[in-house]
């Protein structure tokens, strides 16, 4: 009696959990969701930057092209582009974060960093050049994700890391006086991206939860 107790109660505990059309071994695209509309970590980093619109002004650095300063910046006098891929037309500035002595002290008065980290093997020092090439006062919008598919491309670059809010706050905080570090996301919302799924494919105030267990992306502002 016990044991039929024991599996109607187990039944009952499996029926909500229901997995439907996600219940695979492959994800629905391997391209973060491109193919299927904006991917989730974008709704994140968009809110983000554009909730720092004014930090984003005068002269500003961004990874591999333009596009969120053209965007979200606010009074932009110059615009650089950093990339380590000498193929890249829109480089203004071609070299390693992590070994960016040639660009001088001071330059810049933003970095809008995103996604990017996670393939420096080098952390402190990525960290420490972007600090460096600050103007005093100046600020560090970057992104790292919680969650996320290898994006390791042989011969151009590897996927090394995933963080939490913790390990940004002491990474960001051994440069900076000044941090804010926040999380993004939640559960469902890691679950849709892991999956490939697009942020259309889920509600606003679905997306909206934030539960720093279940974090998609950490975003943090740093100021010099």
């Amino acid at each position: 009696m016990r044991e039929k107790r024991a599996r109607r109660r187990l039944r009952r505990l499996r029926r909500p959990a229901f997995l439907g059309t996600v219940r695979r071994t492959s994800p629905l695209s391997r391209q973060f969701g491109y193919d299927r509309g904006r991917p989730v970590d974008r709704y994140y980093i968009e809110w983000f930057l554009n909730s720092r619109r004014s930090e984003i002004t005068g002269e500003v650095l961004e990874v591999k092209d333009s596009g969120y300063t053209a965007r979200y910046g606010v009074g932009v006098t110059r615009s650089d582009v950093l990339d380590i891929d000498v193929t890249n037309e829109l480089a203004t500035i071609v070299g390693d974060l992590a070994r960016l002595d040639d660009v001088a002290d001071d330059r810049f008065d933003c970095f809008i960093l995103t996604q990017t980290l996670q393939l420096v093997y080098e952390l402190d020092a990525a960290v420490g050049h972007a600090h460096r090439i600050l103007k005093p006062g100046g600020t560090l919008l970057a992104t790292v994700p919680v969650v996320s598919r290898v994006i390791s491309v042989p011969g151009r670059f590897d996927d090394y890391w995933r963080f939490t809010q913790d390990s940004c706050s002491r990474l960001f905080g051994a440069h900076f006086a000044h941090i804010e570090v926040v999380s993004c996301g939640n559960v469902l919302a890691s679950m849709a991206f892991l999956l490939g799924m697009a942020s259309e494919e889920l509600k606003q105030r679905e997306l909206d939860v934030v539960d720093p267990d279940y974090a998609t992306l950490v975003a943090i502002a740093a100021k010099k």
